[in-house]
């Protein structure tokens, strides 16, 4: 289903879809920590991040990045589920600036204190996850709601790193949740959402032959993952997780 045109859109190009800013700000942001983590790490930048340089690095690309893209994703993608008008304008722009405010909250974390800049972290994720679920329970989209699942999950496992990282001095069982969420998300979008828009243009241009639906298998696939994902999560070293 096509996103409807029900009122006209004037405000600027770069706020009308989410995946133009977060898109465009995920992949700057991916490439500016590099260049900032390795004087970081070797001393030649002071730091005024509460997190160690390794943690900061690791931070900044799972729980920074990452939510950039995938936000940028559904923002783009759930008005087509539902059918619904896009998060655009003055609420895209909020959204945008609360990113941004935790990459800040992160960096500067020494100086604000580590429960502040969590607090302004973890928001990000949580205002989308809100915003994700309005979009698809006023829209009735109920098989998409699970995706909302790894999300929380992602957005619980950044609430972690920051305790973590600041009463343990590590991330460890923090970071794999973050990743392992991040594999789930992957596996949702990438093995059963994106074919679904093949899907439907094949659909819709009549075509003989379609793709394999989204089935028993592939849900048996995505189970085993968690379960897989879990136990390494809780227990890596153990022959249990592989």
């Amino acid at each position: 289903m096509g996103i409807p045109r029900l009122r006209a859109y004037s405000g600027p190009a770069f706020l009308s879809y989410g995946f133009r800013p977060f898109f465009f700000l995920g992949a700057l942001h991916a490439g500016l920590s590099v260049m900032l983590w390795l004087p970081m790490y070797t001393g030649e930048l002071d730091a005024h991040s509460a997190l160690v340089p390794v943690d900061w690095h690791v931070h900044e690309m799972l729980f920074g990045y990452l939510p950039a893209i995938v936000t940028g994703f559904l923002l783009t993608a759930i008005p087509n589920w539902t059918g619904r008008l896009p998060v655009q304008g003055p609420p895209l722009l909020a959204l945008v600036v609360l990113w941004i405010a935790g990459r800040a909250a992160v960096f500067f974390s020494a100086d604000i204190g580590w429960q502040a800049a969590a607090v302004i972290d973890v928001a990000f994720l949580l205002a989308v996850s809100a915003a994700a679920a309005r979009e698809i329970v006023a829209g009735r989209n109920w098989r998409n709601l699970k995706v909302l699942l790894p999300l929380a999950v992602l957005a619980g496992a950044n609430g972690a790193f920051h305790v973590e990282a600041h009463f343990q001095g590590t991330s460890d069982i923090s970071r794999r949740l973050g990743i392992a969420a991040a594999i789930i998300l992957i596996s949702l979008i990438g093995g059963r959402i994106i074919p679904s828009f093949t899907r439907n243009w094949l659909v819709r241009e009549n075509s003989g032959r379609l793709p394999a639906p989204f089935d028993r298998f592939d849900m048996a696939s995505i189970a085993i993952s968690v379960a897989a994902l879990g136990a390494w999560t809780v227990i890596p070293d153990s022959s249990t997780s592989g």
